[in-house]
């Protein structure tokens, strides 16, 4: 499901903030970033909006006035800087209220949640990341998937590995880094079992690609890679069975 997004705030560097964030997320599409509220109330009668990023201090309007003349509000993550409207913004029903300066891993908990909850309002409108295959995954030697608005071929022989982080994943190839909407146990049931192993709670990684094991880590060109304990035991069997320790 793609998420439909405005962010409103009079400060440009916020915006340019906001922005760099949701073009990291596949899930996230960007309609416009607004200064003030009376722009953002134009976007919203002209355009579909699922998700608005709200600053409160505003000139002009703040953002709880905003919202109390909005008649059909799209779901809001307020972003400010003042920690005693807080209380104020859940009372508007927000999806959850941002301190600037914003990190990203608090932004990605934020945008989750507004997902669940479009989840909720739309449930037949949840969309799978990853095309259906023709055949299964053992028999093909790539893969589909969506990212940044399109769809994209990945070929196993590239991929190094892959990397979960919640509720997408990060495919880490030779010459780039995708992120799609994903969870790991869904990637998993779409590569090939003799190519690809789950080492880690948020790891896969190409069996092939592998350049040295050191004690509990994995070594892939300049990256290291812990083994998890849960799935130390599956990693050593693969080992064994290939005579390389």
């Amino acid at each position: 499901m793609i998420i439909r997004c405005i962010a409103v705030d009079d400060e440009p560097l916020a915006l340019d903030i906001l922005e760099s964030y949701i073009s990291k997320l596949p899930f996230l599409q960007l309609v416009k970033t607004c200064s003030s509220a009376t722009e953002a109330m134009q976007v919203l009668q002209e355009e579909q909006v699922d998700l608005m990023f709200l600053d409160i201090e505003m000139p002009e309007l703040t953002g709880i006035q905003f919202l109390n003349i909005l008649k059909n509000q799209p779901l809001v993550i307020f972003t400010t800087a003042y920690p005693e409207y807080a209380m104020e913004g859940f009372n508007h029903d927000a999806v959850d209220y941002l301190l600037k300066p914003i990190p990203f891993d608090r932004f990605l908990k934020a945008v989750t949640k507004a997902q669940e909850r479009m989840q909720q309002r739309h449930p037949k409108q949840t969309e799978q990341t990853i095309i259906p295959q023709a055949s299964p995954a053992h028999e093909q030697e790539f893969m589909f998937v969506k990212a940044d608005y399109k769809t994209i071929r990945v070929d196993f022989k590239d991929i190094l590995w892959i990397e979960g982080l919640k509720d997408y994943v990060i495919i880490q190839t030779k010459d780039q880094k995708i992120i799609t909407l994903l969870s790991m146990n869904k990637m998993m049931e779409k590569l090939p079992d003799s190519k690809f192993l789950r080492v880690h709670r948020s790891f896969i990684v190409s069996l092939p690609k592998i350049d040295s094991i050191e004690k509990s880590r994995i070594r892939i060109g300049q990256k290291e890679i812990p083994i998890g304990e849960v799935y130390k035991d599956q990693f050593l069997k693969w080992v064994e069975e290939n005579n390389i320790m």
